[in-house]
């Protein structure tokens, strides 16, 4: 099994202490329990680790059917969130943490897996459907709109059309495309600050490639 923390550095001493309402929340999608981590289908988890890791949060509180944390990005209150409600599920948390701070969808920042992407891609868009990822499906479904960002993390296709798409996702990296997907691990505070800054176009010129 895979772990993504590897490539993480040392979580920053120098935080500031998180002040003001909350303005936006990011969500990492995954699934709970140890026997997810490192799989396919939790790189969105392991991007909130990231960025939880980079911000000096402690992603540790219970709430919104999640674990949360909040951190100061770019001037900004942030909540960040890893729900535990499992994929299919994850507009239930995301949908209390939006009603509870009053937020629109367009402050809401989703980090998921997208298997059409290959390992080592991330892309960004400000909107849109579901792709056919469970996970985006059921917020926008419970939330009622698409009009939120998401930043979608490469882990690759099925190695071919009969392959079960559950065995695929919940299945571990390679050595390879580990080391591809860790790399772009690194960039998600980055994309993350651009998208808080109101610099989407400045994100997406950098990072979807």
């Amino acid at each position: 099994m895979l772990d993504f923390k590897k490539w993480m550095t040392t979580r920053s001493t120098a935080a500031p202490a998180p002040t003001g309402p909350v303005e936006y929340l990011v969500v990492g999608l995954g699934n709970p329990g140890g026997k997810y981590d490192g799989t396919r289908h939790n790189v969105g988890f392991a991007a909130l680790d990231r960025l939880a890791q980079k911000t000096g949060c402690r992603v540790d509180r219970l709430k919104f059917k999640g674990s949360c944390g909040d951190c100061m990005i770019a001037g900004k209150r942030v909540l960040l969130l890893k729900p535990s409600t499992f994929m299919n599920l994850s507009g239930e948390s995301v949908r209390e943490a939006m009603q509870f701070y009053k937020l629109p969808p367009q402050q809401v920042i989703v980090l998921s897996d997208d298997i059409s992407l290959e390992p080592g891609r991330m892309r960004i868009r400000l909107k849109g459907s579901d792709g056919g990822h469970n996970g985006l499906k059921n917020i926008i479904y419970l939330t009622g709109s698409d009009q939120f960002p998401r930043i979608k993390i490469g882990v690759g296709a099925k190695p071919h059309p009969d392959y079960d798409l559950a065995d695929w996702v919940l299945g571990h990296f390679s050595k390879e495309d580990g080391e591809k997907v860790g790399q772009v691990l690194e960039k998600i505070p980055q994309a993350v600050e651009l998208l808080i800054q109101g610099k989407a176009a400045d994100a997406m010129n950098c990072f979807n490639h």
